[in-house]
């Protein structure tokens, strides 16, 4: 148990930033158009659908929580017709004795990697055609699930014709990728590791 325990400690100390290594934040003209939908109020998960729907060349997903089959669905329908998919999930949050859509992305031949490095890997986020001057990035707090359609109270964005805004997005979801781990099969999924919980003192 205690060798286990410094392994765990070790992994934490080898994900955290120091402030030295930290980098500038980004900073982008604003322009281009702005969706916005509230759930319970609004339909995030039907805009977008809509939004995949109209993809041309290439959706990255980057996802905490992937339960929706209507957004599985639309993902699966986008690949099939031509669009480069690829979806980087949450290893812990994504197991196939969940509800999740990892095994529907993997059987349709949508490339699937896992994120283990961190804590938690919290991003929700589409990425479509980032190298189109037309490209959109959808962010918030909605993870693709129905309790976040009917239940929940969140918010969605999608931001589009920022050419700058969604190469950014789509940098830094590579960036992710390179260090993620990419499935084959579900056999592939690591075993469970336990989560810090990351509460600290005030400061």
């Amino acid at each position: 148990m205690h060798f286990r325990r410094l392994g765990w400690l070790a992994l934490v100390l080898a994900a955290q930033v120091t402030a030295a290594e930290r980098e500038p934040t980004i900073n982008l003209p604003a322009h281009g158009r702005v969706e916005l939908a509230f759930s319970p109020w609004n339909d995030p998960e039907q805009a977008l659908l809509e939004a995949i729907d109209g993809a041309r060349e290439q959706i990255l997903v980057q996802a905490y929580l992937f339960t929706s089959k209507p957004l599985a669905r639309g993902l699966i329908a986008a690949h099939r017709r031509g669009v480069r998919v690829e979806a980087l999930l949450d290893a812990e949050s994504n197991r196939p004795n969940s509800l999740s859509v990892m095994p529907e992305l993997l059987n349709a031949g949508i490339p699937v990697a896992v994120e283990t490095r961190y804590n938690i890997a919290h991003n929700k986020l589409m990425i479509i055609d980032p190298a189109s001057r037309h490209g959109a990035v959808a962010t918030g707090s909605y993870n693709f699930t129905r309790s976040a359609r009917v239940a929940n109270a969140e918010n969605m964005l999608i931001l589009r014709d920022n050419p700058a805004l969604a190469q950014a997005y789509a940098r830094n979801w590579q960036r992710h990728r390179a260090e993620a781990l990419r499935l084959d099969s579900l056999d592939d999924l690591p075993a469970r590791r336990g989560k810090q919980d990351g509460r600290e003192s005030d400061r």
